[in-house]
């Protein structure tokens, strides 16, 4: 379906984002959902991680359950350069949306959320799938110009 930001492990790393709780009911039918989402295809480990809350008032870091891609996911595509990433995302849809519409919105969401994150392999993606996005748009006027 395309490409999809996931979680690579590196012990050494840190990782920006949203962690969401979930109580009671809850906890049973997201579970269900994540599992199916994430790890039915298998390429997925799951594991317990420390979450430390950007709130000041943060004694301790909770636990959060996050989903680790492996290299045995069937859907997975490896490393590339940030213009093969690009040319990809451009190309790839999923049941969600389309791809460009995902990078576009996790990069806002970086910026916006966690501008102390420097994510430069991101906002290189960004970069590249921008400068790619007006080659593909053209009219019968931009034709006639070039």
């Amino acid at each position: 379906p395309g490409r999809v930001v996931t979680l690579l492990e590196d012990c050494g790393a840190c990782t920006w984002g949203v962690a969401y709780e979930v109580r009671g009911e809850q906890i049973a039918a997201s579970l269900e959902y994540l599992n199916m989402r994430e790890a039915v295809l298998g390429g997925y480990d799951t594991k317990l991680v420390k979450f430390h809350p950007q709130e000041k008032d943060a004694e301790e870091p909770i636990l959060a359950l996050v989903y680790i891609a492996t290299p045995q996911n069937p859907s997975y595509l490896g490393p590339a350069s940030e213009e093969d990433i690009a040319a990809q995302i451009i190309v790839s849809s999923g049941c969600a949306g389309h791809n460009i519409e995902y990078l576009l919105r996790l990069a806002d969401f970086m910026r916006y959320f966690c501008p102390q994150a420097e994510d430069k392999h991101l906002f290189s993606i960004e970069e590249a799938l921008i400068s790619i996005l007006p080659c593909l748009y053209y009219t019968e006027d931009s034709l006639e110009e070039t």
